[in-house]
């Protein structure tokens, strides 16, 4: 085993292997929560969403499933099976009018709808603050992987003093971390 290569320290550490290594646990740990929360809404959800999209201007259905995979920033994407049946629901109910123009389904709300899609529009899934946006888990899972973004920099373009401090500061942290745990 005897020499080392170049990016390598002393025993054969090597930084960049050591950044790729943090930045896959980083990806596992992300996965873990996303299977945790889920992508899934319920019924409610999809009423309020199209609603809410609906009390803004026409749309058709399509429109809506992008709209609402944007405005959520891509944690929600409505299937065409859940988005088209409450449109129809809708219909059913009064709620929306439907017009074809151009081979589309363009929907638009009914007077009648007025004021519950002011409601959807509050309650709407992109209209949730950041605090139940994290959901179970608290600020933790992002301020992890904001942290592991700064580890990642240092990792790539600092120098070795700067790889030294936050090396410091990241032990310090765990420590710290385990003590919250220890408390009554």
């Amino acid at each position: 085993m005897g020499g080392s290569h170049k990016g390598s320290g002393p025993m054969g550490f090597d930084a960049s292997q050591a950044g790729d290594a943090m930045w896959q646990a980083m990806d596992q740990l992300r996965a873990s929560f996303d299977k945790r929360v889920g992508t899934r809404m319920g019924r409610g959800d999809v009423r309020a969403a199209v609603l809410a999209l609906l009390s803004e201007e026409p749309m058709h259905g399509y429109q809506m499933i992008r709209e609402i995979e944007d405005r959520t920033g891509g944690r929600w994407r409505p299937s065409a099976g859940s988005v088209y049946p409450t449109l129809q629901m809708l219909a059913d109910e009064g709620l929306v009018h439907v017009e074809v123009a151009q081979d589309r389904k363009i929907y638009s709300l009914t007077e009648a709808a007025k004021d519950e899609a002011a409601t959807a529009a509050a309650s709407a899934p992109w209209a949730e603050t950041e605090e139940s946006d994290a959901g179970a888990f608290g600020g933790v899972p992002k301020a992890g992987v904001d942290l592991a973004q700064a580890v990642g920099e240092v990792v790539r373009s600092g120098s070795a003093a700067q790889k030294e401090k936050a090396a410091a500061v990241l032990d310090q942290a765990r420590r710290k971390i385990y003590t919250i745990l220890a408390e009554d």
